[in-house]
Parts: C-alpha cells; sequence; structure tokens
C-alpha cells in the first residue's frame, strides 16, 4: 500500500468551465454552506455567556481604546496631524480586520474540517468559503459599531462618499478568496501556511495607511532622493491600500481631498480586475491540488 501511487478522491476541474463547473456545484450545495457558516460563527462563542454579543463588544473596546489611549493619552491624532483619530484608525482596521480574519480563517479551514474532507464528497471550496462568511458575519457587527461611533462622535457619514465602502469590501472579498483558496490548499500539503500567513498579514497591516496617513507614506517616499517617482503609485496601487483608502473616505469625514490620491475610484476598479483574474488563476491552482486532500489529510 505504501507504494501504490495517489489516486484522486475528487475530479481535478481543467478547461475554461472549471471555475464556472465550482459554482454551479457550490450553489447545489448552498445549504451545506450556510450550515458551515453558522458553526463556525456559534462554535466561536461557544459556551460563553454573552455569546454573538462579543461580536459587539470586542469592537466597542477597541474603538475605546483608540479614543482614549492614543488618541488623547498619547496624542497620536495631534502628533501624526490626523484629526477624529480613533474613527480614523477604527475604520482602516474594520476593513483590514475582514481581509486578516478571512485569510487566516480560510488557509486552515480545509485541514479543519478534514473528517467531511475524507467521509464525504463535496465541493471543497466551501470550506474556505464558509471562513470568510463567518469573518464577514463580524465584520458587519464591527460596521454597525463604526456608524454608531460615527453620530456619537458628532462626525456622521451623510454624504455621496459613503458609497466607497462598497468597491472596498468588493476588493476585500476578492483578493481575500483568492489568497484564502491558494493557502488553504498549499496548507494541506504543507502546513507551514498558517504560520507564514500570520507574518504575512501582519506585513499587510502595517503596510498600509491604517495607524499613519497616506499623505505621509507620499511625502516620505518623496524627501528621499534615490526613490523614483512612480513609487507612491506602486505603494498606492495595493488593493489592501485602496480598500482602506476607500473606508477612510466613506467613514472619516473630517478627511480632506488633499488626503487621497487622486482618481481613487479608478485604481479601484482597475485593481477589482485584476483581483477576478487573480481570482480565476487562484481557483484554478486550487482545483489542480484538491485531488488528493484526502490522502494527504
Amino acid at each position: 500500500m505504501a507504494t501504490a501511487p495517489l489516486i484522486a478522491t475528487v475530479p481535478r476541474r481543467t478547461g475554461i468551465g472549471s471555475s464556472w463547473g465550482a459554482l454551479r456545484e457550490i450553489a447545489a450545495h448552498r445549504q451545506l454552506l450556510g450550515l458551515l457558516i453558522r458553526r463556525d460563527i456559534t462554535s466561536r462563542y461557544k459556551d460563553s455567556a454573552l455569546g454573538l454579543l462579543w461580536t459587539l463588544i470586542n469592537p466597542i473596546i477597541q474603538l475605546v481604546v483608540y479614543y482614549v489611549v492614543m488618541g488623547q493619552f498619547l496624542g497620536a491624532a495631534r502628533a501624526g496631524g490626523i484629526p477624529d483619530f480613533a474613527l480614523y484608525i477604527f475604520s482602516g482596521l474594520t476593513i483590514y480586520v475582514l481581509f486578516s480574519e478571512s485569510v487566516s480563517s480560510a488557509t486552515g479551514s480545509v485541514v479543519a474540517n478534514a473528517g467531511l474532507v475524507k467521509k464525504v464528497y463535496v465541493p471543497r471550496e466551501v470550506f474556505p468559503l464558509a471562513s470568510i462568511g463567518s469573518a464577514s458575519f463580524t465584520f458587519l457587527m464591527q460596521v454597525v459599531v463604526l456608524i454608531v461611533a460615527c453620530f456619537v462622535l458628532g462626525a456622521p457619514p451623510l454624504h455621496a462618499d459613503v458609497l466607497y465602502a462598497l468597491p472596498s469590501i468588493a476588493l476585500v472579498l476578492v483578493y481575500a478568496t483568492a489568497t484564502g483558496l491558494l493557502l488553504g490548499a498549499l496548507n494541506v500539503y504543507l502546513r507551514d501556511m498558517q504560520y507564514l500567513s500570520q507574518i504575512l498579514l501582519m506585513l499587510a497591516m502595517w503596510s498600509s495607511p491604517i495607524v499613519y496617513g497616506w499623505t505621509m507614506v507620499r511625502d516620505t517616499l518623496a524627501s528621499i532622493s534615490w526613490m523614483p517617482s512612480w513609487a507612491i503609485d506602486v505603494y498606492t496601487s495595493s488593493p489592501l491600500t485602496l480598500a482602506v483608502l476607500g473606508f477612510h473616505k466613506a467613514f472619516w469625514v473630517a478627511g480632506s481631498p488633499a488626503d487621497y490620491p487622486s482618481h481613487l475610484l479608478l485604481r479601484m476598479a482597475v485593481a477589482l480586475i485584476a483581483g477576478i483574474v487573480l481570482l480565476l488563476l487562484c481557483h484554478r491552482a486550487f482545483s489542480r491540488m484538491q485531488g488528493n486532500f484526502a490522502q494527504e489529510l
């Protein structure tokens, strides 16, 4: 048995229609997908007295810390020249946490559901998608806290720019799904991926304008003599940077047009198209690797 070749337990999807075929399979198993999302949400706070209320308590405590400790005691708002610093950092972190939780949980999702993978056939994509669905629920709770905080602090987002939140969410979901599918498949064969993903997510957070302003990066790069002029465009083209800037524009009303790059919406549209292409490529890789998931697990 040890010398016998590995046999694929599920058919490998190939060709242009592989992604469309996967969508049809996922649609056919949408009830299972819903159950997995519900299981992930409820198991996170299983046996706790407050249950799902923690999805509201955690972001509220975070917001208080940013407002009192960083904004007032440490003077981060005054030092960095960022008005309404608590709303600035919390809005950026809200969209980042959606990406972070989605990628982190999706990376370990196939391994975490090894029992199902080895016993029955279901589209393997449902496991990363269920993780992203669970992270999206937590994200919605944070958005509720963010909107309430905007009104409480006297800066309600009652302007048309609030619609920038939609392409920001779309960007994060597309890139998180692509990354989650790829890392989730690789993690089956190389378990170090779940640790590598944590390092990459930490780097992604600090390389995005969440605790500092985009203008600070622009001015810093401009002050370096050997830095090419297009370096700021490369930095701004990061999908996570664009998503954070979009959320700032939507919920941080103290910002001015000078705080954002030109043609922000166009940049987001280009990044979204590139993300869809990346998603198709990552799904193609996932489809090619999923055949031996059961044997590897």
